[in-house]
């Protein structure tokens, strides 16, 4: 065979070209590098020797190889000036494993067909976070993307307008959440690989549903991680050229953080990145613990513990995207509720579009699980909802369940209302009102899989679903398809839900009666009164203020026997506001409102 090296052509990783494929990695302390694979037989006498670019000092190395092709596995060989080792390509784009073989593949290869979706406003975003492996597996197997495709129709049907993919990156092993990648360009394999999640993607375009992935760039690893001591470099304990070699190095997940001031490193990240948004068409990125990229402790900012190179480092990366790519959604899952997150990198901030809000979940969970009655504190739950301090609502992700809520000693909220009694009265009723809060709050809501159907066992990555309890709870699954067609105004009759308007009417923490005045605009089909009962007691003639005179139409009770046969049916008639004025408002209305219930009204003339 006749090598070029270096190659005349660009690109990380192996990049196929018309006779053969390139090959470039980085590796500044290697003293030799070889490509061996299929191409070669495997040859340990006759493998491609690497040079070093341009003129020799490079810190990239380089080879073109005539004849290799795509589907042909390979891996590098390095020479560290004390041993030679074997590593994966760091910018492999298919692994067999996370300790096997790299493939060359060709991201040219796949058909998008006629794909002109476009991600759809950020006031039209109802998010559903799935985890490949749970969602559409069963007791035989794990899921793939191949069967989540079937369950494509559930969530159109749903109404969910963004699906949210726990990260599925190559892990170490066969069952992860997805938070400890070994190689960030490589789709795990187990899912079915690159084309796979291409074809998920694609189908979800085609059923107008948006993907955004969730990415991991606080740490690496920390198992099946050949990019530790790449090259054989490393200070101390460190991890070598990817790694931090100090402190900075610690997560609670292992001493992998990467190397934001290197901008070698940086580029590898951001490669990563663009590549979901770029070749696999994905709507957005989520970012996990962006807490842990700018702070060593994930909560300090002083005494050594921050991380400036981080902070700049997403900055820097959500300025490109935001230049170039301004209709995709950058989610943070920051947790501190700082509205640095969601700054202008031009003012110090770190550019995100939006954060996970653990100012919303936490009291509102709290009040939907407390025992008694008595204890739930309705002016937190209105804190929760209002958001004030904590950025434009747009910019709040918000939920009762996420693949943390309901894992790691935590459970899900219909089993924690009612721990051993998950299908009982309660546990449906303030699971209901949970999500009539979320979904009726400014924000962008966000449920997690099996929500919508009752889902009730904890979140456990080796244990698929219960699609059975699709069937059992019909009348749930309704209630949340109801509640999802109100929030996006499918109907052109709740354009108030979408609006970022909100005004508490009432908040009685005496009988746990909340009213909410949200809008966008006002005036018909865009005014909304919201109602919710924390409380057992049920009100045949509750007094309400409402906003404006008029007719008003009630769209959703959420005590209807139609979600649940148990449910006790108070009727929520639509009502005139010609009552005295109440609740800061000119007029009134007087409503019926079950236990633990919620009723939704908007303005018809």
């Amino acid at each position: 065979m006749n090598f070029t090296a270096p190659s005349p052509h660009a690109g990380m990783g192996a990049v196929p070209v018309e006779d053969g494929v390139t090959f470039r990695v980085w590796a500044p302390h290697a003293t030799r590098l070889w490509v061996i694979g299929d191409f070669n037989g495997w040859d340990g006498g006759n493998n491609p020797q690497l040079e070093r670019d341009g003129d020799g000092s490079s810190d990239l190395w380089s080879v073109h190889v005539p004849g290799a092709k795509a589907g042909q596995e390979y891996q590098f060989q390095l020479d560290t000036g004390s041993e030679v080792v074997w590593r994966a390509d760091p910018y492999a784009r298919q692994m067999t494993s996370s300790v096997g073989n790299c493939v060359v593949y060709d991201p040219h290869s796949f058909d998008w067909g006629d794909n002109n979706f476009r991600m759809p406003d950020w006031d039209d975003v109802v998010i559903y976070e799935l985890h490949v492996g749970t969602f559409s597996g069963d007791g035989q197997k794990r899921g793939s993307f191949d069967s989540a495709i079937g369950r494509l129709e559930h969530l159109r049907d749903l109404g969910v307008s963004v699906i949210q993919v726990m990260p599925p990156f190559e892990y170490a092993g066969d069952i992860s959440w997805g938070y400890n990648p070994s190689h960030l360009f490589a789709v795990e394999s187990g899912y079915g690989g690159p084309d796979a999640f291409k074809q998920f993607i694609r189908a979800a375009h085609e059923q107008r549903m948006a993907v955004i992935v969730d990415v991991v760039h606080n740490h690496i690893g920390p198992s099946d991680l050949d990019l530790w001591r790449f090259d054989g470099w490393h200070e101390g304990e460190g991890g070598g050229i990817y790694f931090y070699n100090d402190h900075r190095a610690d997560t609670p997940w292992g001493a992998t953080r990467p190397d934001y001031g290197r901008a070698e490193v940086r580029g590898f990240l951001r490669d990563s990145a663009m590549l979901w948004l770029e070749e696999f068409h994905c709507d957005g990125l989520r970012f996990d613990a962006t807490n842990y990229i700018r702070s060593v402790t994930g909560g300090t900012w002083d005494d050594g513990a921050a991380i400036p190179d981080g902070a700049d480092y997403l900055g820097w990366l959500t300025s490109e995207i935001r230049a170039n790519q301004p209709w995709k959604l950058l989610i943070a899952e920051d947790l501190q509720d700082d509205l640095a997150v969601i700054a202008s990198p031009d003012d110090g901030g770190l550019g995100f579009h939006a954060q996970w809000d653990a100012g919303f979940v936490h009291p509102v969970r709290k009040a939907l699980t407390e025992l008694s009655d008595e204890h739930r504190d309705m002016a937190a739950v209105v804190e929760a909802v209002v958001g004030e301090g904590r950025g434009p609502s747009g910019s709040r992700v918000i939920y009762t369940e996420s693949h943390d809520e309901v894992a790691n000693g935590k459970t899900r909220l219909p089993e924690a209302v009612a721990p051993g009694d998950a299908d009982s009265w309660a546990a449906k009723k303030r699971a209901a009102l949970g999500f009539v809060t979320v979904m009726c709050a400014p924000g962008l809501p966000m449920l997690f899989q099996g929500q919508e159907f009752l889902e009730d066992r904890w979140f456990d990555d080796s244990v698929a679903l219960d699609w059975g309890k699709f069937d059992l709870h019909s009348g749930i699954v309704a209630l949340h398809r109801d509640l999802i067609r109100l929030r996006r105004n499918t109907d052109g009759v709740s354009r108030g839900l979408r609006g970022a308007g909100i005004r508490p009417l009432r908040v009685d923490d005496e009988a746990k009666i909340i009213a909410l005045h949200r809008w966008a605009e006002g005036g018909v089909h865009d005014d909304t009164v919201v109602v919710l009962n924390f409380a057992t007691r049920s009100h045949h003639e509750l007094a309400v203020g409402l906003p404006a005179p008029g007719h008003w139409k009630v769209r959703f009770n959420s005590d209807s026997p139609h979600y649940a046969p148990e449910f006790g049916g108070h009727d929520a008639f639509d009502v005139e506001a010609d009552g005295p004025a109440m609740d800061g408002c000119d007029q009134s209305a007087t409503l019926m409102l079950g236990p633990y219930s919620a009723v939704v009204l908007t303005r018809e003339s």
